[in-house]
């Protein structure tokens, strides 16, 4: 169902954007939409910007929004570009897996560490600076993917 509705709109696109391109831009597009909302939800109404407190660690409000929503995204990143993306790489899933998960640490260091410094240091409101965040991590992710995380192994012939 996603690829039909991406073959629809992709004669739009065809002229400016190769179709691995398209489908990372539509797929991102989608998914980073999905996590910004989901964030929002989480931080003003589900931990209603207050911080949470754990007993031995208290955890701010945007910071713990990240890692609310992180577990759903990932999932559904990884599906979005090994299925629907990256269909042409031919490493194995687990392989692709596992380098996603590093590549996702690698945002999630950058999502941390942007947050706190767009939140703490320049004051800005924790909505706006995920969206500044995601437009770093977001560069970072594509390359990363391209040609690590889902890339074609080519096979040496004897």
């Amino acid at each position: 169902m996603i690829l039909t509705i991406l073959d629809w709109f992709y004669p739009l696109f065809k002229k400016y954007l190769p179709r691995q391109t398209y489908n990372y831009a539509a797929c991102g597009g989608a998914n980073t939409a999905f996590d910004i909302l989901l964030y929002f939800v989480t931080y003003n109404f589900i931990l209603k910007k207050q911080i949470v407190d754990l007993g031995i660690v208290a955890i701010s409000p945007h910071i713990a929004a990240f890692a609310f929503v992180f577990p759903i995204t990932f999932t559904s990143g990884f599906l979005l570009s090994k299925y629907i993306t990256f269909t042409e790489s031919n490493l194995r899933g687990r392989i692709q897996l596992f380098r996603y998960g590093l590549t996702v640490f690698g945002s999630i260091v950058l999502n941390y560490l942007l947050l706190k410094f767009f939140v703490e240091v320049w004051g800005f409101y924790p909505t706006i600076s995920k969206i500044m965040t995601t437009v770093v991590v977001v560069g970072y992710s594509y390359v990363c993917q391209k040609y690590f995380t889902f890339k074609i192994k080519i096979h040496e012939s004897a």
